[in-house]
């Protein structure tokens, strides 16, 4: 009789600890997005340069990337040579969205420290960083030709994450 009663509880204690050596071990920075797999939310922005709108609809049918930034982000700074050669390479069209900024200084930003996007597009209230199910800036979301999300970055971007996972996931999905 002793030993169930101590059983169940010991048994429950082996269990939480097992939980809690695994979660310990992942990478805090790979958080699982529900939109893996899923519709890209619907946006439809005005530009940063410009008034003219940029909407997912325009993006259909090509592989694209969407980094999210603002001209506030110190991280966003880390990231930005990367997104420069990215940029400079032709590989992939990145997008930008301007996440709760505003606009003056993240063209001030932008002008200051060279524009890697193919276009930017303002989300001053932050609606479409919250659809998008974003953390913190930055962040970066591969999408496909039918407008899918295929992969999420959170944080800078870094030469490791470029060249082993979004690259050639964007080749693969260019293919």
């Amino acid at each position: 009789m002793k030993t169930v009663r101590w059983s169940i509880p010991l048994a429950l204690f082996v269990v939480l600890i097992a939980f809690l050596w695994v979660g310990l071990g992942r990478d805090p920075r790979e958080v699982p997005s529900p939109l893996i797999g899923k519709p890209a939310p619907s946006f439809a922005l005005h530009q940063l340069h410009g008034d003219k709108p940029l909407s997912t609809a325009e993006l259909r049918g090509k592989v694209w990337l969407l980094n999210v930034w603002a001209s506030w982000c110190v991280s966003c700074r880390v990231e930005h040579p990367l997104l420069l050669q990215l940029a400079k390479a032709g590989i992939v069209p990145v997008y930008g969205l301007d996440y709760k900024d505003k606009p003056d200084d993240a063209r001030a930003w932008l002008a200051q420290n060279g524009d890697p996007y193919t276009a930017s597009i303002v989300d001053q209230d932050g609606r479409v960083g919250i659809d998008y199910g974003v953390y913190g800036v930055p962040e970066t979301f591969v999408i496909d030709r039918l407008g899918i999300v295929r992969y999420k970055q959170i944080g800078p971007l870094s030469v490791e994450s470029l060249q082993e996972k979004i690259l050639p996931l964007v080749r693969e999905l260019q293919k």
